[in-house]
């Protein structure tokens, strides 16, 4: 009954306040009869004269200015907030954490972050590095990034990042004095720089795939070891041995010849980067401006 008859009730109002039929139905862009018929026909159904029409002017009866008098508050409080989320939209505030990587905060979050900093500055913004599968409510964050695989059930998922690939790079002098893994297993006899991360409790174990796609999964051994992606490349550069970097950080020094690949044909893509956060949340305008900028 009320979705049937809010226009009606709209309708109502606009000739109430204009008290006058010729100017409602300019300020509600329709006819002057197909307005007068909307306002009978709602009469008709409450079995109630709501309006008092004269040659001159138009007023509410007293069981009009009764209904009136309960409408009117409430589109005021409608057209508020619908005003207020119109403002939110073209001036999101808020502060907004996210906790992720410091590989995905450098590479995809800040380069796509930072423009919208500069065009909101009423948004604040928390980029939060953590290896760790981070649960948001403990660590009182808005969202946060993993690799698709890697988001948990129940969270809504957004995509940021395209497939990626895990390369295995050395530089061209180690090449050539220690030789080209041709198999994953080969990786055993070479000096490779192991990653140390939370989300696998020890030593990262190097991941690569057959051509029949079974998983191959490598324990290596050198004389480095770093907790965070971004060292691996300078000691690689410098000659100390082999690394498993994602494509994207590889790929200026491949193009350059800085470094070089090995192992390219065992080496799959996997989902990129989504971001996550729970279902039952109802994002702030400056949430809402930062998925924007972070969707694909």
């Amino acid at each position: 009954m009320l979705r049937e008859n809010i226009q009606d009730l709209i309708a109502l109002a606009a000739v109430a306040e204009e008290r006058s039929f010729t100017r409602a139905a300019a300020r509600l862009n329709v006819s002057q009869s197909a307005l007068s018929h909307t306002i009978k026909a709602l009469e008709h159904r409450l079995g109630l004269r709501l309006l008092t029409r004269t040659t001159r002017s138009v007023a509410p009866t007293l069981e009009g200015e009764d209904l009136l008098a309960t409408l009117t508050p409430c589109f005021e409080t409608i057209e508020a907030r619908l005003r207020a989320l119109d403002e939110g939209r073209q001036h999101p505030t808020g502060t907004v954490r996210i906790v992720a990587t410091e590989y995905a905060i450098e590479t995809l979050l800040w380069p796509k972050l930072s423009p919208l900093l500069k065009q909101y500055p009423s948004i604040r913004l928390e980029l939060v590095m953590d290896y760790g599968f981070t649960d948001l409510a403990s660590a009182q964050c808005d969202a946060g990034v993993r690799y698709g695989e890697d988001v948990s059930d129940g969270m809504i998922a957004l995509r940021i990042g395209p497939d990626e690939r895990m390369l295995c790079v050395g530089a061209p002098a180690y090449f050539a004095a220690a030789g080209v893994p041709q198999v994953p297993q080969d990786l055993t006899r070479h000096a490779c720089i192991n990653l140390r991360l939370s989300t696998h409790g020890g030593l990262y174990a190097w991941e690569f795939q057959d051509a029949a796609g079974h998983d191959i999964r490598i324990k290596v051994s050198g004389q480095l070891c770093f907790n965070t992606v971004g060292v691996l490349l300078p000691a690689v550069l410098d000659g100390h041995g082999l690394a498993l970097v994602p494509d994207c950080l590889a790929a200026p020094y491949l193009e350059s010849g800085a470094l070089q690949s090995c192992l390219e044909t065992f080496s799959p893509a996997f989902p990129g980067f989504h971001l996550y956060y729970p279902s039952r949340q109802r994002p702030s305008s400056a949430f809402g401006a930062v998925l924007e900028a972070l969707r694909l």
